[in-house]
């Protein structure tokens, strides 16, 4: 049985509709991210899991329980907010605390499991600092310890790491990744950072619109998008079309070009256009070869951005972007130059044709 079950869950406010239809299940100590721009509908699914919002319709299982309707304090999940959220007028300690204050435990127990949680965060020498004495990534460890002093059977975070630097944003979701492992703790990661998402995820539900657009593994999201949105959302992308030549053996015609791609084709694409997606770092700079793919293009610019050089390149209508590493030894086109894009049959991936 799932640990968590979201079944056909929407939401509205007023005549808008922020949710539709979101239907998932969560495994035991798996943690998983709701990605997307803002306003998709990513935090609302967060919010009506915690107990902040309620459905107008759907139903929210938590280890076999119906808690649609129930109090958020009697859910038994942690909470992690973008803002920290801790209260100014206590220490470290009291913060951490507070929530087992409320549920009446003992101050023996308090006491221990506070101590339990700031060795946990490793700022076991900040207990008697207050939330201003502390940079804002202590101030988000101290606000997930609070969160994990209750043992919660689901972890909520709602972008908690977007108000911090770009350097303590990656040492600090290093180390909730680390700490989720540790503890096993089921948890859901809200972010519209794609690189967030890809280092920190077991799954991630990729959102648009207030629908899901894909789920599946990093691997699998950046790898075979579905959708045009997933394709261009996460990660850059080369979006080409093409008119279908066989569908059977999936030969497709760009600008002219004969392509083939990754999979075969429904019977009645024939003669039909379709969207073609291709990652830059696929491409290489090649002659035709047997059981490649290869288009003819001419180099349009060439930048470099440190470890990686990025070649643009036009075919036809359309503008091909391609990554290739940074070696003193290499040899680079010129602007103007024909060159020829090599790549795999595997990498030509067909988008969705219903994909918005």
């Amino acid at each position: 049985m799932p640990f968590l079950e979201i079944d056909d869950l929407h939401k509205t406010f007023g005549p808008n509709v922020a949710l539709h239809r979101f239907d998932m299940t969560i495994e035991q100590g798996e943690i998983i991210t709701f990605l997307g721009p803002s306003g998709c509908g990513k935090t609302t699914v967060l919010r009506m899991i915690a107990g902040f919002e309620t459905p107008t319709r759907g139903t929210i299982r938590l280890n076999g329980r119906n808690v649609t309707h129930m109090r958020t304090r009697d859910r038994a999940v942690g909470m992690v907010f973008q803002a920290y959220a801790l209260f100014p007028n206590m220490t470290v300690a009291q913060n951490i605390g507070f929530g087992l204050k409320v549920a009446k435990r003992s101050q023996k127990e308090i006491d221990a499991r506070v101590s339990e949680m700031l060795e946990l965060i490793k700022l076991p020498q900040l207990a008697a600092r207050y939330p201003w004495q502390l940079s804002g990534g202590q101030q988000q460890r101290v606000a997930l310890a609070r969160a994990l002093a209750s043992k919660p059977q689901v972890l909520l975070l709602d972008e908690p790491l977007s108000a911090l630097d770009a350097k303590i944003r990656v040492s600090l979701r290093e180390d909730i990744r680390a700490l989720q492992r540790e503890l096993g703790i089921t948890s859901i990661f809200v972010t519209h950072d794609q690189e967030e998402a890809l280092s920190i995820s077991d799954r991630i539900v990729v959102m648009n619109d207030g629908r899901v657009e894909q789920i599946g593994s990093p691997l699998d999201i950046y790898n075979f998008p579905r959708t045009r949105f997933v394709a261009s959302f996460v990660g850059t992308l080369n979006i080409l079309a093409g008119r279908v030549i066989d569908p059977g053996s999936g030969r497709i015609a760009v600008d002219g070009q004969e392509l083939v791609t990754s999979r075969p084709l429904p019977p009645d694409d024939a003669g039909k256009e379709r969207l073609l997606a291709l990652r830059p770092e696929a491409i290489m700079l090649e002659p035709p070869s047997n059981g490649r793919n290869s288009l003819a293009a001419t180099v349009e610019q060439i930048s470099f951005l440190g470890a990686v050089v990025r070649i643009r390149a036009r075919v036809s209508n359309a503008v091909v972007s391609l990554d290739v590493f940074n070696d003193p030894n290499r040899i680079l086109p010129e602007c103007g130059q024909p060159v020829a894009l090599g790549f795999s049959h595997d990498n030509l991936l067909v988008l969705d044709e219903n994909a918005r």
